[in-house]
């Protein structure tokens, strides 16, 4: 959650904030590119992201507790496990090529 905070931080408004949790949440997991359950689980991950915008005192508020909360449950009822799996995964190493 911290990679997140850290995305969010220089963010002027709540669409700037999402996007860069989005693009911070797509980085850490080594989503590079867009599939349906992907794009599913980073869209309902936005309530958790304006909630960590809206926290003006960076406190880690009820909201954001609330908000994530929600998230994990949705992900577990929806996926059969739990969210933070995801980050346990190995990513496999992808070999350079030169042309």
């Amino acid at each position: 959650m911290q990679m997140i905070a850290d995305a969010i931080a220089p963010a002027e408004s709540e669409d700037i904030a999402v996007a860069s949790a989005f693009a911070a949440l797509r980085t850490s997991l080594g989503w590079n590119a867009d599939i349906e359950a992907r794009s599913e689980v980073i869209s309902h991950f936005a309530p958790v992201a304006l909630a960590m915008f809206r926290d003006t005192n960076g406190n880690q508020s009820a909201n954001i507790r609330a908000a994530l909360a929600d998230f994990e449950q949705w992900y577990s009822e929806s996926r059969g496990s739990v969210f933070w799996t995801l980050f346990e995964q190995q990513m496999p190493d992808t070999p350079v090529v030169d042309f």
